[in-house]
């Protein structure tokens, strides 16, 4: 199956290169053992909301997987502007800076943190439309909790767990899927935050070390409560999700996006999901 690979500058070992350069050899720790972290920005419309955000945190991922992160927030941030100039004026892009491991530590299965490489990559990815809505189901797959898991990184080695759960959804006819926590309360979807609405007010899980708690998520709950929205934080079970009003996403790489069907119940787009939206561009050009 050949993959279409979109037009890709990175910035690596000094200089800009374009395509799908290769950066790891066979004997690199992240090739084998996964010592990889990573983070997304979006480049959109001329904008790029919060950059300097997911440079800090791709920093706080490389020391939670410890490596050690060589490149200041200022200088991620510099990179990108010069990686964005390469591109068509206003192109949507994905911005993703790395770490990772060349090298073990004298334990072999441990990272040498003095072997830290790194990267800044940016490509063509088209934002998603509004006007497609997301069907959801419940996985049967569970978030990791932190003494099981690197869950304080944005750190390659989860996304497997999440991919077979998007993966067994879209064998049911789903878009995407909640993922539990160990305790059966929601995390999130396999691929973004998630909140609902009820009778106005918008509700969303609270940060408890299962999930990344998205830039985005808390930007989009900051704007609402400015806009005059109750934004409540809480534990929130499945059951909730299926009697809400509303259902909607945030994350990097569709921003803000409406849940328009779980399980076999239909759902509309509704005001507090607009509001997000609307509040979310409003904020991003600003």
């Amino acid at each position: 199956m050949s993959h279409h690979w979109t037009q890709t500058w990175t910035f690596f070992d000094g200089s800009w290169q374009e395509g799908n350069i290769p950066i790891l050899g066979v004997r690199s720790h992240a090739t084998w053992l996964g010592t990889s972290v990573f983070d997304g920005a979006r480049a959109f419309e001329g904008v790029t909301p919060d950059l300097d955000l997911h440079c800090a945190r791709v920093n706080r991922s490389a020391r939670a997987m410890g490596l050690k992160p060589l490149v200041s927030v200022e200088k991620w941030v510099e990179l990108a502007h010069q990686g964005v100039k390469r591109f068509a004026p206003g192109a949507a892009l994905y911005i993703r800076p790395m770490y990772w491991a060349e090298y073990p530590g004298a334990r072999t299965v441990d990272a040498d943190p003095e072997s830290t490489r790194w990267c800044l990559s940016l490509y063509e990815a088209g934002m998603p439309s509004p006007d497609h809505g997301t069907a959801i189901t419940l996985s049967r797959y569970r978030r990791p909790t932190i003494e099981c898991a690197v869950t304080d990184a944005k750190a390659g080695c989860l996304y497997p767990n999440n991919a077979r759960a998007l993966v067994e959804a879209h064998a049911r006819g789903f878009d995407n899927a909640v993922l539990c926590d160990m305790l059966g309360n929601v995390a999130e979807l396999a691929t973004a935050n998630v909140f609902l609405a009820k009778d106005g007010v918008a509700f969303t899980p609270a940060p408890n070390g299962t999930f990344l708690a998205g830039i985005t998520r808390t930007r989009t709950a900051n704007l609402l409560r400015e806009a005059g929205i109750e934004v409540v934080e809480a534990a929130l079970t499945w059951r909730d999700f299926l009697e809400a009003d509303e259902i909607f996403s945030t994350g990097n790489y569709s921003k803000v996006t409406p849940v328009t069907r779980i399980e076999a119940r239909d759902l509309q787009p509704g005001p507090v999901y607009r509001r997000a939206r609307e509040v979310y561009w409003e904020f991003a050009h600003s």
